[in-house]
């Protein structure tokens, strides 16, 4: 609960690294506090336990500023950062530890926070030990400052000491910290009453301070010198200047008096103060004001409060404004107007409201925000589309909405919101009454994540957010959620080098999609597991694994994705040089790409049928049969020039000329590569662009589906790798969960699996068509017609008008 600031006039504070409130610079907003001041700069260099026993000083030196909230204990940390810059040069991080709801932040949390800040890139679900290892590494060598606000005991800040003594934490709290060895504490009460009076000169203007100075210095007592209280003081009499300090006084010290009659629970002067304060708003603005304890991070703006309290955004704007005029709400720079609850603010209102509202009436408040912002972010998203597709799908927004005009503006309110936006997802799941609403939530956000800053930048975000949709299908029994929630974790995890733990998930998912009838994501499951043993060394698990995943394809009629499974197989067996199913899996693929009547991906699996042939004929088995490979080229280049695919024609013109050198043909291989230079028209040939293996399923890179969204069809095969080279990973496509439209849970509209006996197809029993290189397909796949004609086939021209067609996927043109 970060502290209102003394005064919040004055110049703007400087920027600084951390994501936290910045320490000031100019002229000295802090009053009253020299003392105190002196006495922590004089404690960094004071002589510790450590030095006196002759041991050396393992850990940063610790200084404590311990007082309650509202004693202005956050702005003495950030002025004596300010005043300690030049001395700290490698860093001024800050981080709460205590989020505004009063729960304590995660380790794990905090650390990555800081990691960031320290330029370290933390890999997604790393746990957290790993996390604090890696920052205490981090701080290795650096002379940095580290403010730890509201630390809730001592373990928190323990865990984030670094093992530097170059560097200092200055830690927040409330009380004393014990179990950290030599730490330094700094106790703050009070101001003093003539701090306390300039205080009030500067909130309420000077004028009346200096007509009645009795009164202001009797304004001080009653506030019990804290700075909070006084700002509010200040704030009122600023917001009502016909009004006396005399009369103030006289209201506060009435109000303690009926409190020590009617023996209520004493409250402090902060307390009276901000109810005195609120007795004298509008009722909208009370409304506001109490419900903003439910703005997640404290962070409120005209829509949160306008969603809070069911009002329009321009009233809401307008009470703000007053609210942080009566120094209620702290106001944060930024193109659009937004405020911070203070966090010794936060328990009062928080009472005001239980001790006002219903709990019916809070529960639908939380909902009407969580609505908003789903809103919201569905704008923030759209803005990130093309213009074409905004105006196709741009979503409408809600009412007063920003309107993001270009998406550069789109991406710096995302930023800024980002902890809020956050914090709202994970309120959402604990709340434990919102989970279809969790869902959306999390949906739009890793969609809006994922349209602006792409999928490796936020590869941590989407890990959290997956495991709170994790959280809400346990917890809801939601299978198809889970099997989808633990398939982008996996993904994440096996792009982090994690693949034994992906397995692991893999294995998880596929049984959750069973037990939900998910025959789209038990599919994506087995495919997977595949991939994940493929990676971790075990060819022939890898097969048996892509065996059972085209079975379940083949028992559901899904040609494009069986064609694609085939080259996989086809793959795995070809790399550990089992010709014969390889090249018997490829005419499978070829096969099956001709019935879906897919010709560039036809044209790609020939290609691939005829490097594995010539690297087939480098062995005893299969020598001298290099009049077959060359046909099949001849095959691959019909089927591109019939498909109009003049850059894939190229590419493999390209790749056979390859294969004619390694042949001892290099006449024909210069005529190949001429015309794959006049298909290009006056372009050079770009670096690489040939047909290339199929890309390894399983063990995949991006779980950045939104977690609410139907699941999705594995991806259509990608262009082969170069014959003779190793295949390469695909970028995996991720698995939504949650819901399967807007508003309806995934589960009420995802369609029927398959019969139990074509389940039992893609079971753990069942045969795995492929695995051992007969396939159903194979027979058809012999039928195909071979050219006749000489052994190298003759390169075709080009045809006009089909130059500068777009670049078939995964294909990339090499010089010769």
């Amino acid at each position: 609960m970060t502290d209102q600031v003394v005064d919040t006039s004055g110049p703007a504070a400087r920027a600084r690294p951390g994501g936290g409130p910045p320490p000031q610079s100019g002229p000295p907003l802090l009053l009253g506090r020299e003392r105190e001041l002196k006495e922590l700069r004089e404690d960094i260099g004071r002589t510790g336990l450590d030095t006196l026993t002759g041991h050396k000083v393992p850990r940063a030196r610790v200084l404590l500023i311990a007082g309650r909230p509202g004693s202005g204990r956050t702005a003495l940390a950030r002025e004596l950062a300010g005043q300690l810059t030049e001395r700290y040069p490698d860093g001024l991080l800050y981080a709460r530890l205590t989020d505004p709801d009063g729960s304590p932040v995660p380790a794990a949390r905090t650390a990555r926070r800081l990691l960031g800040e320290l330029g370290v890139v933390a890999a997604a679900g790393t746990p957290e030990d790993d996390l604090l290892a890696d920052l205490r590494t981090a701080f290795t060598g650096r002379r940095a400052l580290l403010i730890l606000d509201d630390a809730a005991d001592a373990e928190q800040v323990d865990l984030l000491l670094p093992d530097a003594p170059a560097c200092l934490v200055v830690a927040v709290a409330a009380g004393p910290l014990t179990g950290i060895p030599d730490v330094r504490p700094c106790t703050l009460g009070g101001i003093g009453v003539r701090a306390g009076v300039t205080l009030l000169e500067r909130r309420a203007g000077r004028v009346r301070v200096t007509v009645d100075p009795q009164s202001a210095e009797r304004l001080v007592e009653e506030c019990g010198g804290q700075p909070a209280a006084l700002v509010l003081a200040g704030g009122w009499l600023a917001a009502r200047p016909m009004a006396s300090l005399a009369d103030l006084v006289s209201r506060l010290r009435g109000s303690r008096e009926s409190e020590a009659a009617t023996a209520d629970r004493a409250s402090g002067p902060l307390e009276r103060m901000l109810r005195h304060s609120y007795e004298g708003l509008s009722g909208s603005d009370r409304r506001i004001l109490r419900l903003l304890h439910l703005a997640p991070e404290g962070l409120a703006d005209p829509h949160t409060a306008s969603a809070l309290a069911g009002c329009s955004v321009a009233g809401a704007a307008q009470s703000l404004e007053g609210l942080a005029a009566h120094g209620l709400l702290r106001p944060l720079p930024g193109p659009w107007p937004a405020y911070r609850v203070p966090g010794c603010l936060q328990p009062a209102l928080r009472a005001l409201a239980e001790e006002t509202d219903r709990p019916g009436e809070l529960q639908l408040a939380r909902a009407r925000m969580l609505e908003r912002t789903v809103r919201l972010l569905q704008s923030c998203r759209a803005a990130a589309a093309p213009r074409e597709a905004q105006a196709r799908s741009r979503p409408a927004g809600p009412p007063g909405s920003p309107g993001f005009p270009d998406a550069q503006a789109a991406a710096g309110w995302l930023a800024a919101r980002a902890g809020a936006l956050h914090a709202a997802a994970r309120l959402a799941v604990a709340e434990g009454e919102f989970d279809t609403l969790a869902r959306r939530l999390v949906a739009a956000l890793v969609r809006a994540l994922v349209a602006h800053r792409g999928t490796e930048d936020t590869a941590d975000e989407l890990y959290d957010l997956h495991r709170l949709v994790l959280d809400v299908a346990e917890r809801r029994g939601l299978h198809r959620e889970r099997a989808a929630a633990l398939l982008n974790l996996a993904d994440l995890d096996a792009g982090t080098g994690r693949t034994g733990m992906a397995l692991g998930r893999y294995r998880a998912a596929l049984e959750a999609a069973r037990e939900g009838r998910d025959a789209q994501a038990a599919g994506r499951a087995m495919e997977s597991v595949a991939g994940a043993h493929q990676e971790l060394g075990d060819p022939h698990r890898a097969a048996d694994w892509y065996g059972r995943a085209l079975a379940h394809r083949l028992t559901r009629d899904e040609h494009a994705d069986a064609a694609r499974l085939y080259g996989r197989i086809a793959a795995v067996h070809a790399a550990e040089g089992q010709y014969g199913p390889a090249l018997r899996n490829w005419r499978s693929a070829v096969a099956a790409h001709r019935r879906t009547g897919d010709l560039p991906a036809q044209a790609r699996a020939l290609a691939e049928l005829a490097g594995t042939q010539e690297r087939a004929g480098r062995t005893e088995e299969y020598a001298g049969r290099a009049e077959e490979c060359l046909r099949t080229w001849g095959e691959a280049l019909g089927r591109a020039e019939e498909a109009g695919e003049d850059r894939l024609r190229a590419a493999l013109h390209e790749s056979l000329a390859d294969t004619l050198d390694r042949l001892g043909d290099p006449a024909a291989a210069r005529l190949h590569r001429a015309s794959a230079r006049d298909l290009l028209g006056e372009r050079a040939p770009a670096a690489d662009e040939r047909p290339r293996e199929p890309e390894r399923a399983g063990a995949g890179r991006s779980g950045t589906t939104p977690s609410s969204a139907p699941a999705q069809p594995a991806p259509r095969e990608e262009a082969p790798a170069p014959p003779g080279e190793e295949p390469a990973r695909p970028a995996r496509e991720p698995v939504p969960s949650g819901e399967a439209r807007e508003n309806v849970p995934s589960g009420e509209a995802r369609e029927n699996v398959p019969s139990e006996e074509g389940a039992e197809r893609s079971g753990e029993g069942a045969e795995a068509p492929g695995a051992g290189g007969d396939t159903p397909a194979n027979a058809e796949a012999g039928e195909h017609e071979r050219p006749t004609g000489p052994s190298a086939p003759t390169p075709a021209r080009p045809r006009s008008g089909m130059r500068g067609t777009q670049e078939p996927t995964g294909v990339h043109l090499r010089n010769p």
